[in-house]
């Protein structure tokens, strides 16, 4: 894409009214636009973030055998009043419309998913099941904060499973967990499991996906020699104390932010709805339900919040809007720019996305752009990489440069999305 003809610009100074660094940046960057408090437009380079951050969840989901659908986002209340959620869920955006029916705006998709699979897993052959969506949920926050982090309006990949014990459960729940710590360390973040109360979902243990970070609204303890992490409403030891789990480390207090979470539902909504299933001996069954949570919008705000400096953003490759920032200087030379069009049509050519500065600005102008919207390589053209045939390549996250002569430049950068994922791609390759 060339940025002459990317509609949105970049800003000098931050919005007065946003005090969290992530929508400080995106906003600065031109990756969001702010509507009101908690509500954001995604503009073209933040769309393309959000994309990446979604494809690389739904390959995970489907590697172990989720299946994807999308379900409404305008519900009847009569779902939500048969399991008590339309007067016990304080965040529910309520609607009346000109019928005076009643609608709900939905914050979460378990009264719209449990009828769909009552309508077909009927027999423990069909179980277990698992079903996601990837879409904007919507919760009438009384204090929306964080920027994205914590919205009226925001992305979420919610998923749902059924089973028929307790023990299949807490199997998946396992094969669960292990994906979702690969999608945060493919989005370039250490995540945390930690425990925490259920909330407003279950009174059962609730389990909670952390990333450190000034940012965030929870106070964890974790162990610096073990996985022990929790979050201190639950937890067994204080900062400064022995670690329960290893009886070695030493706990640590910390600030974090969730990006994910999981719900043991127990069999709450199925009984809400009558959900039975034929077990093996053609009996019925109520089966056990799971709810499994990643804030796609929140998980962009995250990343921005860990990997970023005080000259911009520092996108991961695996998500960032484009694998190259290509910088043409002195561009209004029209002999140079078409030489930085023709490095510019070989990297298209060769599969790597490119963001090409052809803008006739001053050199420090677009480096000080290159640098807050933060795409992993800068390559520079200029008269004297032209006479030299040797191209600068500045790596954002850690500022190395190095040369390359054209064929090593093609050559020695990635495509979008970053290194190859393990996966083939967004097919189904395991079972639930």
């Amino acid at each position: 894409m060339r940025q002459s003809q990317l509609f949105t610009k970049t800003r000098r100074e931050a919005p007065k009214d946003e005090v969290s660094k992530n929508a400080q940046l995106l906003i600065r960057a031109g990756y969001i636009h702010k509507e009101m408090a908690g509500v954001y437009s995604y503009l073209p380079l933040g769309l393309r973030v959000l994309k990446n951050i979604e494809r690389i969840i739904r390959e995970e989901m489907n590697a172990i055998g989720g299946q994807e659908i999308q379900m409404a986002t305008l519900h009847p209340s009569e779902v939500w009043k048969q399991t008590g959620g339309w007067d016990g869920v304080d965040v529910l955006f309520k609607i009346q419309s000109r019928t005076e029916k009643e609608y709900a705006l939905g914050q979460s998709e378990e009264e719209i998913v449990t009828p769909i699979a009552q309508e077909y897993a009927l027999s423990y052959k069909e179980l277990p099941l698992a079903i996601y969506q990837i879409g904007q949920k919507y919760r009438d926050e009384l204090r929306a904060k964080s920027g994205i982090m914590r919205g009226r309006e925001f992305g979420m990949k919610d998923m749902y499973s059924f089973h028929e014990s307790q023990e299949d459960f807490e199997r998946f729940y396992e094969v669960a967990k292990e994906a979702y710590l690969k999608v945060f360390s493919r989005a370039g973040l250490d995540a945390k499991v930690t425990e925490a109360s259920g909330g407003a979902f279950t009174t059962k243990l609730s389990y909670e996906f952390m990333v450190l970070t000034d940012a965030g609204e929870d106070d964890i303890v974790y162990c610096d020699m073990c996985t022990h992490c929790a979050n201190t409403e639950v937890a067994e030891a204080e900062s400064g104390g022995t670690c329960p789990k290893c009886g070695e480390g030493t706990l640590a207090k910390a600030r974090a932010a969730e990006v994910g979470n999981v719900f043991d539902l127990g069999r709450k909504y199925p009984e809400a709805f009558g959900y039975t299933y034929k077990d093996k001996d053609d009996k019925d069954q109520t089966p056990i339900m799971g709810c499994y949570g990643i804030g796609t919008t929140r998980l962009m705000g995250a990343i921005v919040e860990v990997l970023s400096d005080e000259k911009g953003i520092i996108w991961p490759e695996s998500v960032a809007p484009f694998a190259v920032h290509l910088v043409a200087l002195n561009a209004e030379s029209a002999e140079l720019r078409d030489y930085a069009d023709t490095i510019y049509s070989g990297l298209c050519e060769r599969g790597i996305e490119v963001l090409y500065d052809d803008r006739s600005l001053r050199a420090g102008e677009k480096f000080a752009d290159s640098d807050l919207i933060g795409i992993p390589y800068r390559v520079v053209v200029s008269e004297k990489t032209k006479e030299q045939n040797t191209f600068e390549v500045v790596k954002r996250r850690t500022g190395e440069v190095t040369y390359h002569s054209e064929e090593e430049l093609y050559a020695s950068l990635p495509p979008a999305g970053g290194p190859e994922s393990s996966l083939s791609g967004t097919e189904q390759t395991a079972t639930i």
